[in-house]
């Protein structure tokens, strides 16, 4: 069954693919089937910018205990700046 959970968030970064980095405007999270990793669902990241076609794309499949790890590695590390 598809989960259909899908947030969106507009981002500005970068990312680095096949052919080298690129801007990031927009990242893309579903908890849903993933495309490689052997699981029923995952959650699943994609970081993108849309108008430079679909080679500028970098997407990453979790598991949801791996996904919980980052975002408290994220946090953590925010918590850490002093900025």
């Amino acid at each position: 069954m598809c989960t259909m959970i899908v947030e969106t968030a507009k981002i500005s970064g970068s990312g680095k693919g096949q052919d080298g980095w690129f801007k990031l405007n927009q990242v893309n999270v579903s908890y849903d089937h993933p495309y490689h990793v052997p699981l029923e669902h995952a959650l699943n990241i994609d970081f993108v910018n849309d108008a430079a076609g679909p080679g500028a794309r970098v997407a990453v499949e979790l598991t949801p205990e791996s996904a919980q790890h980052l975002v408290q590695a994220i946090n953590t590390a925010l918590e850490r700046f002093d900025g």
